[in-house]
């Protein structure tokens, strides 16, 4: 499903270069639950907007479903970031005075799909989440780990066959997170691709493999038994 060759990643700081990846080489197949782990500044979020196409390699390849992505237009990197990959983010981003079912349809408007179609995969999509009764609330009518579950609604909405998730956990309680975990578990006993990005050994633990980068450079590789959607 994907395969980076090589990849770097340079930032131009003024006169400094910022070598944040340094010829990364990878392979993740369709329905891995992967975890890319690293200290600040390891290049496991570089990583991740690479992968996300979010960003663009400086060199090497990256091959999604077999497209070479350096090819592809501006439109269709968009297409791909509303269709096949969903995101989660530590912070939930939502938007303040909006509520969960338009949040969960936005993706969906920008893909221009009709009102009615739009609204009832976005309660379909808050259902999957256990949130079918909350669709009309506004973020600060919800808990922090029901938001985080209106922004899992929202990246599901399209459905991706990738949903990558930086840091998921980490502005909830250990229970609240607990149970954002076991919807990932769920998903991706389901099918879909999941990528955690991280620094907690935790959300490690549910991955059925774990990558450890330091220096824009894969350390580690490891393969783990019973790993999130495997997990009993």
């Amino acid at each position: 499903m994907i395969e980076i060759d090589n990849v770097t990643k340079v930032y131009q700081m003024g006169e400094i270069e910022v070598h944040a990846l340094r010829g990364v080489s990878l392979k993740i197949e369709n329905g891995e639950c992967l975890t890319i782990m690293g200290p600040s500044g390891s290049g496991k979020s570089t990583l991740m907007n690479v992968l996300g196409c979010l960003d663009s390699p400086t060199e090497g390849a990256y091959h999604l479903h077999g497209d070479d992505v350096s090819t592809l237009s501006d439109t269709q990197l968009a297409h791909i970031r509303n269709k096949e990959i969903g995101f989660v983010f530590q912070t939930f981003n939502l938007l303040p005075r909006t509520t969960a079912l338009r949040q969960v349809e936005l993706p969906l408007v920008y893909a221009g799909v009709g009102v009615r179609e739009r609204r009832r995969r976005a309660k379909e999509a808050l259902e999957a989440v256990g949130l079918g009764d909350r669709a009309n609330h506004r973020p600060d009518e919800l808990s922090g780990g029901q938001q985080q579950r209106v922004a899992i609604a929202r990246a599901l909405v399209t459905g991706p066959s990738i949903i990558m998730a930086d840091e998921p956990t980490g502005n909830l309680d250990t229970k609240s997170g607990e149970e954002i975990l076991q919807i990932f578990k769920r998903l991706n006993q389901e099918g879909i691709t999941i990528i955690f990005v991280t620094h907690d050994p935790e959300i490690a633990e549910y991955g059925s493999r774990t990558i450890h980068i330091r220096d824009g450079l894969i350390e580690q590789d490891v393969a783990q038994q019973n790993g999130c959607g495997a997990r009993g």
